[in-house]
């Protein structure tokens, strides 16, 4: 693999690395590991997760402000995660035509990635491929995810900051209190504020204004955040205002420290889910464990054991296989 063509921020290699990493293929993993462990660490762009439900207009977003922040000479990546198929795991991974403008921008990279059965609304390998743009040399990392719902938050734990995209009129102030995805969230962005809609975003945006001022501080918060804010991703309009709150909350989190143990704090859940990933992965694997899994899961069907009792036999087995 060619690092130092990452390293120069060569598109072509990093379009191969990205390959890389995603693959699933024992060869390709070990290849992967020892490419991730070569990368200099010593590279960090801005992190910004975006999240939103289908039909906020997430891409159109993305789109205005990456080509925002090219303006202002930053090199940006855009990280975009496509529903796969249930039934056939495909995925369309249509953003590059939905980005027809950034697409072309000589100082953005735009790379789909199918979600396949991951859930929380980002790719298995996301984190690795943030880590290959920051060692390509991108000033900002945009990761959008599938559009999900209140309980999808991976992208929080991968980001430095992360924006929820809402439209106007979508819901009620209730919602802004509500555990979960907006309880997570740095700014809330009310975007398709123009036109007919703009009255409609106004009162929206107020309403969740209101609603995180109901909601306990968390550390990292700085003054005045978490926020509401509008936008129109159609005309251009708060996109300034929103880079420069970004900017405000990321300098304010270097600053008192928190930027650094949030780093810490997501490379050691980077490691816990690798462990979890790689149980799974002697089950599956394994054929004694294989076998005693489809045992297992006869004898839960003909009620001879129940889930729990059957998931403790598994473990308790896979723990004595390990000594």
């Amino acid at each position: 693999m060619d690092i130092d063509g990452i390293i120069c921020g060569n598109r072509r290699a990093l379009a191969r690395a990205i390959t890389l990493v995603e693959s699933a293929r024992t060869d390709h993993r070990k290849d992967a590991q020892s490419l991730m462990a070569a990368l200099p660490k010593d590279r960090q762009a801005l992190r910004i997760g975006l999240s939103g439900t289908p039909g906020v207009g997430k891409s159109t977003f993305i789109e205005s402000f990456g080509l925002h922040l090219t303006g202002a000479g930053l090199r940006v990546a855009v990280l975009a995660v496509d529903p796969s198929s249930a039934r056939s795991g495909g995925s369309i991974l249509g953003d590059k035509t939905r980005m027809e403008q950034l697409s072309r921008d000589p100082n953005a990279f735009i790379r789909p990635s199918p979600s396949q059965s991951q859930l929380g609304g980002v790719a298995r390998r996301t984190r690795e491929v943030v880590q290959l743009c920051e060692a390509a040399g991108f000033d900002v990392v945009l990761i959008e995810t599938v559009g999900v719902g209140q309980s999808e938050t991976m992208v929080a734990e991968i980001s430095d900051i992360f924006a929820l995209l809402m439209a106007p009129a979508g819901g009620d102030e209730l919602q802004g209190v509500k555990r979960g995805i907006m309880e997570i969230a740095d700014l809330i962005v009310v975007n398709k504020a123009d036109g007919d809609l703009k009255a409609a975003a106004t009162r929206t945006c107020a309403d969740y204004a209101g609603a995180l001022r109901l909601l306990r501080k968390r550390a990292g918060d700085g003054p005045q955040f978490p926020k509401a804010m509008m936008v129109s991703a159609l005309t251009g309009t708060g996109l300034e205002h929103v880079w420069t709150d970004i900017q405000t909350l990321a300098q304010y989190r270097k600053d008192t420290g928190f930027w650094a143990t949030r780093r810490a704090d997501q490379l050691q859940n980077w490691f816990d889910e690798e462990l979890h990933f790689g149980l799974l992965s002697i089950l599956q694997k394994d054929p004694q464990m294989v076998a005693r899994v489809a045992q297992a899961r006869a004898d839960i069907a003909a009620n001879r054991a129940t889930p729990p009792q059957a998931a403790a036999s598994i473990l308790a087995n896979l723990l004595g296989n390990a000594d």
